[in-house]
């Protein structure tokens, strides 16, 4: 058998989900550097940061519902 065993293989976490990731082959020459799991990662690591997102938007209009339907009654 060649190679290295996938359980063998190194793994970190994720900078943004926090979820572990293994070595791929592609990222051989920059595993050091690679800080996220996916591009979907990637693409949020800012919004975090920022306090931002649609978690955010979803919980911050129910509460504002609820504030004018108290008002109101």
């Amino acid at each position: 058998m060649r190679g290295v065993r996938k359980e063998n293989l190194p793994e970190k976490p994720c900078a943004v989900c926090g979820r572990p990731f293994v070595w791929r082959r592609k990222w051989a020459r920059v595993w050091d550097e690679v800080k996220y799991c996916s591009d979907r990662c990637r693409a949020r690591r800012g919004e975090a940061a920022r306090g931002g997102g649609a978690q955010d938007l979803v919980a911050g209009g129910g509460a504002s519902r609820a504030t004018r339907s108290g008002n109101s009654t």
